[in-house]
Order: C-alpha cells, then structure tokens, then sequence
C-alpha cells in the first residue's frame, strides 16, 4: 500500500472514487533534453589562474585539516536527525541570518570557557566557514581605497577577499615573536590604516605566538589609531602540551578586536562553519550584507552543532583527537628528521595541525615542493604564503589528515624529492 500511493504522489496511477485506479495517460516525464548549448558570452580575465591537474595517489599535506575518518559520525547524525524532526516546522521555516540563537550561545560559551573571551550571542555571526567571515567582513569595515596591513606571510585567501572589497592590503614583516608591531606603527605614521589581520596565537604559516610585549602594543596601537584587529584562531582547539596564548579579544578594553574562528577545523572542511565575534554594530551591519547573497546558513545543521556542544559531545571529540593528533605530529616530525636529515629543520608545535618545516641553505624550496608534486606528495612551499611572492625558506606540511603509515611515506617521497634534486 505504500508502494501503491507513492505511485499515486508521483502521478503514475490515478485513482477515481467508486471507480478504482489506472495508469495514468500522461506520465510524469523522464525527458533527459538537449545536450546544453556552449557559452555564448566572455568572462573576462580569470581572476586566478588554474591549478594544474595532480597526479593520482596524491598525499595532500600541504594543510593541517582534520581527518574526516575520525568524524564522529553517529552522533552528528543523531543530533541533525532530531534537530529536523523535533518541532520540524520550526526548524525548516526559522530565519536567521545570524546564525541560529542555540549554535550562537553555545558558541559565546565556548569562546568563554576556553579563550576567556567575555562573549555574548549578540556578537556572534555565524558563517559557512572562516572565508565567508573574511568576505563579510572586509564588505562591512573597508571602502574602496582602504588600506589593511597584512602579515607579510600569511593568508593569501584573506587577502583576495579584502582586495575584492576594494582595500589595498599592506604588508607587515613577520619574524620570530610574531607580527613586527614597531614596523605596524611606522605604517601607521605614513598613512591611515583601516585594520590590521594578524594571527596571534599561532601564526600562519609559522607557527610563531606573537610575544606577550607586542600584544600589548599591537592593542594600544589600536586603541590609538582607532584600528580594527582582524584576528583569526583557525586551530586553537589543538593544543598538546601547556596551555595556548590567550587570544587578543580577551584583553579587549577598547573594542578593537574582530574575532574570527571556525569550527570546520574540529570536524571536517565539510561542515561549513564559522564565526564572527565582535561589536554588535558590526555583526549588525554584516548581517545586513549576508541577507543580500546568501540570507542564513544551514540552521538544522547549526542547531545540530548545538547540541553537540550542549551536551559534551564536542569535548569529547576533542580529546580524542588530541591524543590522535599529538601521535601523528610526533611520527611525522621523527620521519621527516630521518628521510631529510640536515636540510631540514622541524620542531614538533605545541598545537595545531601542521608543521612549519625549514630548509636549510642551497636547497631550493620551490624546486623540491614540485620534484614533491611529482612524486605524489603535495606540501606548500613557503612563497604560497608570501606577499610579494618571492621563495622562503620553509615548507608547510600538515600532519592530521592522515594516519601514520601515510606519513611515513610523505616523508620518504620527500626524502626521494630531495635526493633527485642533488644527483641531478
């Protein structure tokens, strides 16, 4: 009988009262249609060139991400399945653009509870991941003709959605204690600067924490200035021994600070999620932007997410990656030792889901990423990161998205990367 009717819902039978059913004269059409005609109209000038195609078998570490494997699955799966069936009107019909009032209060709890943050659901924004919060953010703080001061290595994503706003991003030296806060200030003397992106707590790509003196002169120069700091946390959550740097919005007097995290890194890049904490007026005027191209996000997922925070789940999770992830970082570090020996050198991070590799002089960087490529392993070369595009000594090579037998073969198809180069 349910067979009967879902042929019924679909008008393949028709049913008449008194006078039985019948196939129906007209079924619904299957008609696959004409191949699509081809473009007729010009795009232009792409606005990035083209990946070229990666060869098969590929080890793609060029990234910390998580390892969708360790997703935990099953309880996702329930918490989605019950925030779309438990008062399903609602969860299909609500709106909000902001992100829903569950997820945003969860996530004001976390920022609390584990940053020391004195967040609140009011200024939050929930985004489809960390570059839809860049892009909302650059539309709502800077005009054409903006300039924003950049780290010098840093995220060349960032920047292409800052440019798209019309700013002129401005490069600022990195070194060893993070963002050179005195070279921020001379900018600062040249010229107005709208805001500065910087990644205090763990720096991208290097993975240097910004010293405790320059954060405090990075805020008072803000303070100063009348400076918006973009600051972004992308991995925090991973943290394998001490405790991590305290992120700049929580010693935030002057509300200066524009928090940016995502949580796509927890889980999987899959589940686009991020967030925006900040000024209301701010996540106001963001929140008016986004109605414009995108109007909310996925809030079944959002309420799903949650509950998983709610009720421990995420801190679960959490903790069994640290202990997963720690492992991976320490095999792939003693690998990579072992198969590059004294071109290289690599310190085990305390945190997060990458290493930061340097090579030591007379070893091309570049050359050794694309010998890399072709050998199947692909890793990210310091000149990605850097804004004038000129070679840096030192590789990005992400230890979380694979277990430790694929590690060890990253490090020996680099190792065999390397050795080619000296016997060509």
């Amino acid at each position: 009988m349910a067979a009967f009717r879902e042929l019924q819902e679909q008008g393949y039978l028709v049913s008449t009262p008194g006078e039985g059913s019948r196939v129906a004269a007209s079924p619904p059409s299957r008609a696959r249609g004409a191949p699509p005609p081809a473009m007729g109209f010009d795009l232009g000038t792409p606005a990035r060139p083209e990946d070229p195609p990666a060869p098969g078998h590929l080890l793609r570490v060029g990234s910390g991400l998580p390892d969708p494997r360790l997703l935990p699955g099953a309880a996702l799966a329930r918490a989605y399945r019950r925030a779309l069936t438990v008062n399903k009107q609602s969860a299909l019909t609500m709106e909000d653009a902001q992100g829903h009032p569950r997820l945003r209060e969860a996530l004001a709890a976390m920022l609390a509870a584990t940053r020391g943050i004195a967040a609140a659901a009011e200024r939050i924004l929930v985004t489809r991941g960390s570059q839809m919060a860049y892009f909302l953010t650059a539309h709502a703080l800077f005009a054409p003709g903006d300039a924003v001061a950049v780290e010098a290595l840093g995220h060349r994503n960032a920047w292409e959605a800052f440019a798209r706003a019309g700013a002129r991003c401005l490069p600022v030296p990195v070194d060893r204690d993070g963002l050179d806060v005195e070279a921020l200030e001379a900018l600062l003397r040249r010229e107005p600067v709208r805001a500065v992106l910087v990644s205090p707590q763990r720096h991208y790509p290097t993975l240097v924490a910004l010293t405790e003196e320059r954060r405090a002169h990075l805020l008072e120069l803000a303070s100063r200035h009348r400076l918006a700091v973009l600051e972004t946390d992308q991995d925090s959550e991973f943290q394998f021994e001490g405790r991590p740097p305290a992120p700049l919005a929580a010693a935030d007097a002057a509300g200066v600070v524009v928090h940016i995290g995502t949580l796509s890194k927890i889980f999987t890049p899959g589940l686009r999620l991020g967030l925006v904490h900040g000024p209301v007026p701010l996540i106001a005027r963001m929140k008016e932007l986004r109605l414009v191209f995108d109007r909310q996000g996925d809030l079944v997922l959002e309420r799903a997410m949650a509950e998983l925070m709610e009720d421990g789940e995420l801190t679960r999770h959490l903790n069994k990656m640290q202990q997963a992830y720690r492992r991976r970082r320490d095999v792939l570090v003693a690998a990579l030792r072992r198969e590059l020996g004294d071109a290289i050198r690599v310190e085990p991070p305390s945190g997060g889901l990458a290493l930061w590799v340097e090579v030591t002089e007379g070893t091309d960087v570049d050359r050794l990423a694309a010998r890399a490529l072709e050998l199947g392993v692909a890793v990210q070369p310091g000149r990605q990161f850097a804004f004038d595009a000129r070679p840096v000594a030192g590789l990005r090579v992400g230890f979380s998205n694979y277990p430790e037998p694929e590690l060890e073969e990253v490090a020996r198809r680099l190792g065999a990367a390397l050795r080619s180069m000296s016997g060509s």
